[in-house]
């Protein structure tokens, strides 16, 4: 009976040192910017991905950062890939992966509708991680959310200061290259 039980021990202890812990392969840090947006503003999401010491991220499977549907963003689309986002793949020794240095930014709209308040933007990464030093890749899913307000005014465009003086003055205007305003 003790020689089962010293070897699962055993099993056991080899198990959690062959095998890498999951949670501590990436740390993301998520934040929105602005953080305070009206209705009709345009942001993005900027997602900053530091992974372990030896870690890469292979381009393939696929890697893809799924954004949850929130009533208040709009987004172009709700999964995207890395030829999406613009990220380069890098190739060393003939391996391929992605250069995950920069941070992403991922661009979209406050609806109109969107209710006043703060609220959590929340998603999740899809990748495959890869350690050449100790002989590994693991498919993994990584969870963030990020933090927003939203304000109850509405976004106007700014109005060119030609058409403005033309609105207010009534007659044709011309804007000089200093932006001097001349009535004609």
């Amino acid at each position: 009976m003790r020689r089962y039980i010293f070897l699962w021990i055993l099993i056991f202890s080899i198990a959690v040192f062959i095998f890498p812990e999951e949670d501590n392969i990436l740390r993301i840090e998520a934040s929105v910017s602005p953080k305070s947006l009206a209705r009709g503003q345009e942001g993005k999401i900027v997602l900053k991905l530091t992974f372990q010491e030896g870690i890469t991220v292979s381009s393939q499977p696929s890697f893809t950062i799924e954004i949850s549907p929130c009533e208040e963003l709009s987004f172009s689309k709700n999964i995207f890939a890395a030829s999406d986002l613009g990220i380069e793949i890098l190739e060393e020794n003939g391996e391929e992966y992605l250069d995950l240095k920069e941070p992403l930014e991922i661009p979209f709209n406050v609806r109109l509708e969107a209710k006043r308040g703060n609220h959590r933007l929340e998603g999740k990464i899809k990748y495959f991680a890869c350690s050449k030093e100790e002989g590994w890749c693991l498919k993994n899913t990584s969870k963030f959310s990020a933090a927003f307000y939203t304000r109850s005014t509405i976004v106007k465009k700014k109005e060119p200061r030609l058409k403005k003086a033309q609105r207010i003055i009534g007659r044709q205007t011309h804007l000089s290259k200093a932006g001097i305003i001349f009535i004609i």
